[in-house]
């Protein structure tokens, strides 16, 4: 009796493993592919901006990846910049070698209508003298992203306000080949300010605090 109540019972647990079986094979789903990762090539970029037909906004794109480093004198890396070192490093990773200072950058720029900027634009300031000395890019809205000054790190800073307005002094746009700072035939060495008052070389700064 005991023989026979034993068989059972493993014809019972048998089953149920085969019953087990089944059920998961049911429902079994094979695990999708990995995911495939385009290669960034030099004319790519991550967004999937051409960095040859659209460099300011690639530059903008990499900028904006570098908000809070902080600043550094002469900096043109990740480890810290100044204004015309970040302009210049996100440039580069556009595929565009811009001059190393601002004013040299603002001679090779394309100088546009101050209203028909546009995110990935240059914009340049007089700060503490009669010559261009600080360099942002437009990011739209009214806002620009630069490398302001000792202490601070990359950041926002807006056309609205009164400091940066009063400031401004030309837009430029990057694209196509980039002339030498040195090059005399350069279009932006424009008589009058882009601003139509007066000569570029005869700036009168406003007064007022100084700050970058």
């Amino acid at each position: 009796m005991a023989l026979v109540v034993q068989k059972t019972a493993m014809r019972l647990l048998l089953l149920l493993l085969v019953a087990l079986t089944a059920a998961c094979a049911g429902t079994q789903r094979s695990a999708p592919p990995p995911a495939s990762f385009a290669t960034i090539g030099p004319g790519s970029s991550a967004s999937g901006l051409d960095p040859a037909a659209e460099p300011g906004l690639v530059a903008l794109e990499e900028a904006r990846k570098l908000l809070g480093v902080a600043y550094r004198y002469g900096g043109s890396d990740p480890r810290g910049f100044d204004c015309s070192g970040l302009v210049g490093y996100a440039f580069s990773r556009a595929g565009v070698a811009l001059p190393r200072t601002s004013g040299d950058i603002f001679r090779s720029s394309q100088l546009i209508n101050p209203q028909d900027r546009q995110p990935g634009d240059l914009v340049f300031f007089t700060i503490s003298a009669e010559k261009v000395s600080h360099v942002g890019i437009y990011a739209g809205s009214d806002q620009f992203i630069h490398a302001p000054s000792s202490g601070k790190g990359v950041g926002y800073a807006s056309l609205g306000d009164s400091y940066w307005s009063r400031r401004l002094f030309a837009v430029g746009r990057v694209g196509g080949e980039i002339r030498g700072a040195g090059d005399s035939s350069d279009s932006t060495s424009l008589e009058d300010d882009p601003r139509g008052t007066r000569r570029y070389d005869s700036i009168t700064i406003p007064a007022g605090e100084n700050r970058p």
